[in-house]
């Protein structure tokens, strides 16, 4: 892997803004690098791609941070291999963006399954070049129901979901993009042209990383992880999330992460990236400013 680091750097001695990244002899992560300054890493949700953050990549932009955005293996324009979906290979990828662009005094944010990457990432490589995280509505800590945690989500609700996606995707998706924006319940409705789009991302993930990934983020517990996090966590969540309930998730991160600030937005559902932009971007750069 020296070697290719070392190709990757002589190749890029002008910034291309747009590049593929090579994680392992079988998966390459399509990245999107933008702007000059310290460095914010945004990590997209389920089951879209990086192409997620665009309202977000240009404010951070213009305000001097440099942007990536990279397509999670399996989503977007990455290489969707067959197997290899669980949390420590995702983390080990998002290490290598770092490791292969030479980045330092980073910040991590992670959309919903994004936010276990981030609390992997500092679980399996500690704060080594990372400065700040933030969580947005994110599946942090753990969203099974079992023993121990039995507000969380029924094993069977996973299963039907499955069962869905494999019966009809683009019919399972068109339903999902609905909760997952709360349509129906907006004060300013987003339009069907974009609610499509959004949904046209969604299509993009392999039916396999699909499937897997959704396995991942519903049964991994990062409960312990959580409690030994050094850097400052902005938790981000709304309390209108039809997706990831607040109440099963950042509302209980924010009591076990040491070093945090928590905002809840009001009428906020799950995909906020978009119908909370302005307000999720103003509170991005206030954290990366303190």
């Amino acid at each position: 892997m020296e070697n290719s680091v070392e190709n990757f750097k002589t190749k890029n001695t002008t910034k291309n803004t747009d590049k593929y990244i090579q994680t392992s002899n079988e998966v390459s992560l399509y990245v999107k690098d933008y702007g000059e300054g310290k460095p914010v890493i945004l990590i997209h949700g389920w089951p879209m791609s990086g192409e997620q953050w665009e309202y977000q990549i240009e404010d951070l932009v213009k305000k001097n941070y440099r942007v990536i955005a990279y397509d999670r293996r399996g989503f977007g324009k990455s290489s969707k291999p067959w197997n290899n979906y669980d949390y420590d290979t995702l983390a080990d990828d998002l290490h290598q963006i770092i490791v292969q662009l030479d980045l330092n005094e980073v910040t991590l944010v992670g959309f919903s399954m994004g936010g276990g990457e981030v609390v992997r990432y500092l679980s399996r490589y500690k704060e080594e070049k990372i400065i700040k995280a933030v969580l947005v509505s994110s599946v942090v800590p753990f969203l099974l129901k079992t023993e121990d945690n039995p507000d969380g989500n029924p094993k069977e609700n996973g299963d039907e979901m499955a069962k869905a996606i494999r019966n009809d995707r683009m019919g399972f998706l068109k339903t999902f993009s609905e909760n997952f924006f709360g349509t129906g319940m907006l004060l300013e409705p987003m339009s069907a042209d974009l609610l499509e789009y959004y949904k046209m991302l969604c299509s993009f993930a392999s039916p396999r990383a699909t499937l897997e990934c959704a396995t991942s983020f519903s049964t991994t517990d990062f409960r312990e992880e959580i409690k030994n996090i050094k850097v400052p966590v902005l938790i981000i969540h709304g309390n209108s999330d039809r997706i990831v309930p607040l109440e099963i998730s950042s509302a209980k991160a924010a009591k076990a992460i040491p070093n945090n600030k928590f905002k809840v937005y009001d009428d906020a559902p799950h995909g906020l990236f978009y119908t909370h932009r302005k307000e999720l971007s103003k509170d991005l750069l206030q954290f990366l400013e303190e």
